[in-house]
């Protein structure tokens, strides 16, 4: 677990760079309350400014001399180019060649220089921490306790926002955004339930749940590009395996209709990743659930692969 003390740190150093963003009720028919962390509306339209503001404004001159790199589908791109720039430093963002345009425009809109690599490259980059391209200080957008620091004030938050909740879900990419909230709720509330959500084209978490020890899947890129992977990092599984009661692979179908029923429900846009924990809620996978929050991850969706969603075609 992420010290509690760390993450309390990390709320001041976030203060005035990511937002309390807001935790409201689902309108729907269910025997469940769905409440949902928007965490959509923070300045990079996901939660990674939390994790990627901590690690970099908390960062010294020295580490940062030579600029800063990161290894990032398009979320914690944004979320370093956006801190980096409040640094005043270069960010670096290897990134594989699946990632939406709408977020390679973003990390150069906040000043950041992508570079596309096949996904088996880019995977290198993110175990390895280096890459032939930059150097500069590696932000990892998972395995970093202080990016993990940075993501659990959204566990604070939630303690503040309401009471009795009882479970969370939270999509799965690497495991630093629920090992975060996770340190934060279960540091106050123990009982609470954790439980990940990954698209079923790439969910490990759940195969090694049901296997009994780390196991890798078959990945293949799909509209969910902020979650899922081919494996876990073993470092970060380590604290979020003691931390998660359950994990979910949810299809593709799915997904898409949680997309669609969050817009039309709440006029808040959430791209796969984030629709991830809603899809899940808004199935009978969670026996004994009453009142469930939803970590609404991220927003950073192409507009035409959005278009399609909302009007029910595949996207």
């Amino acid at each position: 677990m992420i010290a509690v003390e760390e993450i309390r740190r990390a709320r001041d150093v976030l203060d005035g760079i990511a937002i309390r963003t807001p935790l409201v009720r689902l309108d729907v028919d269910a025997d469940t309350e769905i409440w949902l962390k928007l965490e959509v509306l923070q300045p990079v339209r996901s939660f990674k400014i939390r994790g990627a503001g901590n690690a970099i404004l908390q960062a010294s001159d020295e580490e940062l001399a030579g600029g800063v790199l990161t290894a990032s589908a398009g979320n914690m791109a944004q979320g370093v180019a956006y801190a980096a720039r409040l640094r005043g430093v270069p960010a670096t963002i290897v990134v594989p060649e699946h990632a939406p345009q709408t977020k390679i425009d973003a990390i150069e809109r906040y000043g950041g220089t992508p570079i596309k690599v096949p996904y088996d490259e880019w995977w290198n980059v993110l175990v390895t921490g280096s890459s032939e391209h930059a150097d500069g200080l590696f932000v990892h957008p998972v395995d970093d306790d202080r990016v993990m620091a940075g993501n659990g004030t959204i566990g604070l938050e939630l303690l503040e926002q309401l009471n009795d909740f009882d479970t969370v879900v939270v999509p799965y990419g690497g495991g630093g955004l629920v090992t975060g909230i996770a340190s934060a709720v279960k540091s106050a509330r123990p009982e609470v339930r954790f439980y990940a959500a990954e698209p079923e084209t790439g969910a490990p978490v759940a195969a090694t749940l049901a296997a009994g020890e780390p196991t890798s899947v078959e990945y293949r890129p799909s509209f969910v590009d902020g979650s899922g992977s081919r494996e876990l990092i073993p470092r970060v599984w380590e604290q979020a395996s003691q931390l998660l009661d359950g994990a979910f692979a949810l299809p593709l179908d799915e997904v898409a209709a949680a997309v669609r029923m969050i817009a039309e429900r709440t006029r808040v846009i959430a791209e796969g990743a984030g629709a991830l924990s809603v899809a899940t809620a808004l199935s009978s996978r969670l026996d004994g659930a009453r009142k469930v929050v939803c970590i609404v991850s991220g927003g950073n969706i192409d507009p035409a692969v959005l278009s399609r969603i909302l009007v029910g075609e595949e996207p």
